[in-house]
């Protein structure tokens, strides 16, 4: 495995200007040495991510003072190259939040979900246009959007009227996504993309998506292509979009290998809001599920007192092994729990748990 890193402090000359690549990760080919005029990093120029077209992509050196002051490592590379197209990410280390305590850090996640739930009533309301909001699995983003848009159709809802917003989950082609925004086009209406990443991947989706979740005063969204489908269900080959657009995805776009999917990811990116929960290690997915289930997460299941807790112990000293760190898996292993009172653990082993290392 190659390591990848980040810098923290360090520069490289760009076309004769000596510049800041702070923030930027690569792969690690060389560690720190001290050389004659100075220490440096040796990292491979293709593997930076975010992209920088300044860099070249072969070997360099990013020049800085010590290996521990200023180029900390964050996760491991595969051997193979990602394909083009893949949505493969990095793996985050714990060292990237090792200057936060456990308190600031459950502070900031708890402002992040309140900043969301502020975000989702102002798409509602048509204050913002659009959003894009980023996280890992399993943590609550879907949740937390889903209940601010129910709370807002809750007269929609006792009038057993038709809801004002829509999630869409899943694979979408072009024209269902085409059909999808003409329907819920109305002003007031909002549609949610869940995990529809699969949409990226389609060009006349993508542009698409990008009319929809623009931020322009007015947004137009055409399809040029004959199709007896729109033709039979009365949908007009072009159509002003009024709603509000909010698009959840697990992918962290700056994380994104692919290249062509970077340049796709940034002009989305540029059209809307994005929000970034910001819980990228271990360590903050583990913190997110304890402030989860202290919150009551699981008093339906009405364990006694401590088994909650034991539960979350359970998952923290096994995180590594999990396959996947999230408050899916604390209900999956609550549900064996309550089951398999007896035998719990060794069921989570076989069912949530990767073999072990």
């Amino acid at each position: 495995m190659s390591r990848i890193i980040e810098i923290k402090q360090g520069s490289y000359k760009i076309r004769g200007v000596e510049t800041s690549m702070a923030g930027y990760r690569f792969k690690l080919v060389a560690p720190f040495k001290q050389g004659k005029f100075g220490g440096f990093v040796t990292v491979d120029g293709a593997s930076i991510q975010p992209a920088n077209s300044g860099i070249p992509a072969r070997k360099i050196r990013i020049n800085c003072d010590a290996k521990t002051s200023y180029v900390t490592a964050v996760g491991d590379a595969p051997k193979a190259p990602a394909r083009d197209g893949s949505f493969e990410q990095m793996k985050v280390s714990d060292e990237l939040v090792a200057h936060e305590s456990d308190e600031e850090i459950v502070e900031r996640m708890r402002s992040r979900f309140n900043i969301l739930n502020d975000m989702t009533q102002a798409v509602k309301e048509g204050n913002v246009r659009a959003m894009i909001v980023t996280g890992p699995p399993g943590v609550g983003k879907s949740f937390g959007v889903e209940g601010v848009l129910n709370k807002n159709d809750m007269f929609n809802t006792l009038a057993n009227r038709k809801p004002k917003y829509e999630v869409v989950k899943g694979a979408m082609s072009a024209l269902g996504l085409y059909s999808k925004l003409y329907e819920f086009s109305d002003k007031g209406n909002v549609v949610v993309f869940d995990d529809c990443d699969s949409v990226l991947l389609d060009d006349i989706a993508l542009n698409i998506l990008k009319a929809a979740l623009d931020s322009s005063t007015k947004r137009y969204i055409s399809w040029n292509t004959d199709s007896s489908l729109l033709r039979k269900e009365g949908i007009p080959s072009r159509f002003e979009f009024s709603a509000g657009a909010i698009f959840i995805t697990n992918i962290k776009f700056e994380n994104v290998r692919s290249k062509k999917l970077q340049d796709h990811l940034a002009a989305l990116e540029s059209r809307c809001h994005y929000v970034d929960l910001q819980m990228d290690t271990d360590r903050e997915k583990v913190l997110r599920i304890k402030q989860i289930v202290k919150d009551g997460m699981l008093d339906s299941y009405r364990f006694a007192d401590g088994v909650a807790e034991e539960i979350v112990a359970f998952i923290e000293e096994n995180r590594a092994r999990m396959r996947e760190l999230s408050l899916r898996t604390v209900l999956k292993v609550a549900d064996l729990r309550k089951s398999f009172e007896g035998n719990w653990q060794k069921m989570a082993e076989v069912t949530v748990m990767k073999r072990g290392q």
